[in-house]
This record gives structure tokens, sequence and C-alpha cells, in this order.
């Protein structure tokens, strides 16, 4: 699989945008949004980790697959152009404009078991984003915690090396970087701002990041 990044500029003027947030550092957000629709997910201040699943909002049970869409881009990492299918082989989502370059799809979200095996025992409680899935979750009524899948990071930096580990390093991203998506279908985004504190992903420090939408 190759690692092509291909840094695409947007058209869009957040003044147009239909719907606009600053979602707080470490918090979750869950919104539908409509088939044509674009999202675009804005790094603040750089290096901030946005842990991301996408389900069809006429069905949940069909979800973002990172299998079938890492095999049908022949690419490890997402950037423009990447469609996001679903595991029925659905469209969700393209990336239409990419100013960081590459976002992972192999690092999954921290939560109370990671937190323990990467970090330490005392770590296993800090907050984390699969707590955060579950809270927008509880208050959605939509999903739950069946519904929690692997997941996309955006803006996060998880090379592959050269035995086929995994490793976490600084962030690729600067402030002002953001991610542009379209929705193919009606599609429910659910996002953690992840609150890792010991990830050198967010250099220790998480940080706010911008949603805004465009019919």
């Amino acid at each position: 699989m190759t690692t092509t990044t291909l840094l695409t500029a947007s058209p869009r003027n957040p003044a147009d945008a239909v719907y606009r947030e600053v979602l707080a550092a470490g918090e979750p957000w869950l919104k539908e949004l409509k088939a044509g629709q674009t999202l675009r997910i804005h790094d603040l201040e750089g290096n901030q980790a946005v842990d991301t699943l996408f389900y069809s909002a006429t069905d949940p049970r069909e979800r973002y697959d990172p299998q079938r869409t890492l095999r049908r881009q022949q690419s490890l990492y997402l950037t423009t152009g990447t469609v996001l299918y679903s595991n029925l082989g659905n469209p969700l989502l393209t990336i239409v404009a990419d100013t960081c370059g590459r976002h992972d799809t192999l690092g999954g979200a921290c939560a109370q078991e990671s937190n323990t095996v990467r970090y330490a025992l005392e770590k296993r409680y800090m907050h984390s984003c699969r707590d955060n899935y579950l809270r927008a979750c509880a208050h959605d009524g939509r999903l739950s915690k069946r519904d929690l899948g692997a997941n996309i990071n955006f803006f996060m930096n998880v090379p592959v090396t050269a035995t086929g580990g995994l490793t976490f390093e600084d962030g690729i991203s600067a402030p002002g970087k953001y991610v542009e998506l379209r929705a193919e279908q009606d599609v429910i985004v659910l996002i953690s701002n992840c609150p890792q504190l010991n990830n050198p992903c967010n250099a220790y420090n998480p940080t706010p990041a911008e949603l805004l939408i465009w019919n």
C-alpha cells in the first residue's frame, strides 16, 4: 500500500457555513450530516488528534469500514480524494480538501485499557476517547457501546515501522490545518476531540478544534 499525500485547499468561505462551532479540548460531538453537505474539521492550534467515526443515518449498523476503505484506496493513510466506504461497500464520505496531507487509520481510540497498556496502571482512569464516544451515544440515543469500532484519527501521526509495528509520533499538522469531507449519503458523525495527555501526537496538550458545515 502507498502513503501518498495530496495537499488541497478549499474554496469554501467560513462566512458561508451553515454551522460553525469550536469544540473544546477533550470533548465529544455528534451531529447528522446530510447528503451533499461538507464538513470541515479545523485543527486550530496544531497537532490535535480528532478521533472520528461515521455511520449511515438511515441504518447506523452500516458504518465506516477501515479495511474496505484502505483496500480500495491502496493506501494506509487518508488524504484528498479518499472515499470512506461502509461495511456494506457503499461510499459514506469523500475527502475533498486537505491541508494536512495524511490522516491515521491504524492507531485507534484511547481507552482505559490502552491507557494502561501504553502508559501505566495509574493512567487507566484518565479521560479517553472511548469515554467521549459513550457520553455522546448516551445523549443521542441512536448509538450504543456495540456500535463503536475502528476510527479515523484526523491529524494524528502513526508511522508504520519496517517490521510492521506502529509508533505514535509528533503530529504533522500545524495551526490552521484542516480536512473537509463531503457526505455521499446522510451520515452520523461521532467525534472525540482527543483528551490524551500522554501521547506526543498532540504535544501532550489537547487543544480545541473547529467544526464547520456547508450546504
